[in-house]
């Protein structure tokens, strides 16, 4: 089975929506998706990622089910340092890496500023969607690997948002989400796929065959948003900071 995950594309978040670049961006990704056999469409509730799929099923007649658990991560944590709420991730570099729990996948939401946003408990919940989606085509979870019960060729695409693409990615993956929230970057309307293996009859695991990808883009002449990018360095001051 494949599994596809997709960004939406470049926002505009003050109505959560897409910008005219991003409206772009997913016509472009319309063209590209339209030409594969999907056999079913997932869409986060939130408006931005919902405004990306219409265009893909608008092309391809189809309708998708709207996930709840698939909108952006939403587990704020309170900063240590200004002491205002935040989202878990877009932290300095400085600040996360001196703490060794949040390269451990069993750790990373231990830390005291972790348990004081309930991330583990909004983390679980996606789990617990991501497995009951995988298990409704064929796949059941069983320790760190899934059980083929139904192994097939299927895929599925999944429209969602950045953070909680990482949470998947580290549910199915067994890699920390703050490793992957700070060291990978997801440009808006880049497709990640994840391919299973039953190398062993009904034993099965996902393999990433690309993260990210923007060939789509890049194919129609469309240079990648700069969105969940930071500053290539300190001194480019028309680029992001904070």
């Amino acid at each position: 089975m494949k599994l596809i995950i997709i960004r939406h594309g470049d926002p505009d978040y003050s109505i959560d929506s897409l910008t005219e670049k991003g409206w772009r961006e997913a016509e472009m990704l319309s063209d590209r998706i339209a030409e594969m056999d999907v056999k079913a469409f997932y869409v986060s509730p939130l408006g931005r990622a919902k405004d990306t799929a219409s265009l893909t099923l608008k092309k391809m007649n189809r309708e998708a089910e709207v996930l709840p658990w698939l909108r952006e991560f939403q587990a704020p944590i309170m900063d240590e340092v200004t002491k205002k709420e935040r989202i878990p991730w877009d932290w300095l570099p400085a600040d996360w890496t001196k703490v060794n729990e949040y390269y451990d996948k069993n750790l990373w939401h231990t830390a005291p500023v972790m348990q004081s946003g309930h991330v583990i408990d909004e983390a679980v919940r996606v789990y617990s969607g991501l497995d009951e989606i995988l298990s409704n085509h064929g796949y059941e979870r069983d320790g760190q690997l899934y059980r083929a019960v139904k192994p097939n060729n299927d895929t599925i695409v999944l429209f969602c948002h950045f953070g909680v693409e990482c949470i998947m990615l580290g549910h199915l993956l067994g890699i920390s989400p703050m490793v992957l929230w700070h060291g990978f970057c997801a440009a808006p309307t880049s497709v990640t796929t994840l391919i299973t293996e039953e190398r062993r009859k009904g034993i099965a695991y996902f393999r990433m065959s690309a993260f990210g990808d923007t060939s789509h883009l890049y194919a129609a002449g469309e240079k990648p948003a700069f969105a969940a990018r930071f500053c290539e360095t300190y001194d480019n001051m028309d680029e992001r900071h904070d």
